[in-house]
């Protein structure tokens, strides 16, 4: 018996190049994150975590806080300081809440957002507590 031609998928472009560096720069300024973190003491809980409200690059407990950590890389630390934008932080705080109920044992931590700001040569710098969820 005859079977049937399936439909013809159109190919999905390839990514351009300059998105293709831009995920690969943004994977390696979370790299860089975690290992700062873990040199002072944090413990990596989850990394690029997915939610319907976006991204949490890096989540990391220290002693009784719960870190949601945002990275930004940019060419200088100024820049990536900047990149931080109002509409970042709203994501950030609804993937947390996502969290929160995901992980009802984290309720009762200490809740903190972090950012962590990279550069090419430069020693990230971390700035605790950047902002709260008052949105």
């Amino acid at each position: 018996m005859a079977r049937r031609a399936e439909p013809v998928k159109p190919q999905k472009a390839p990514p351009r190049p300059e998105r293709l560096a831009a995920f690969r720069l943004g994977l390696s300024a979370e790299s860089r994150a975690a290992m700062f973190l873990v040199a002072k003491a944090y413990r990596i809980v989850a990394r690029r975590w997915k939610t319907p409200f976006g991204e949490i690059d890096i989540v990391a407990r220290r002693r009784r806080a719960l870190v949601f950590v945002e990275v930004k890389a940019r060419d200088t630390i100024d820049d990536a300081v900047e990149a931080v934008t109002e509409r970042g932080k709203s994501r950030i705080v609804g993937a947390a809440e996502f969290w929160l109920a995901q992980h009802p044992n984290d309720v009762n931590a200490e809740i903190r957002f972090d950012v962590i700001v990279v550069a090419p040569g430069k020693i990230p710098r971390h700035i605790a507590n950047a902002f709260d969820a008052g949105r």
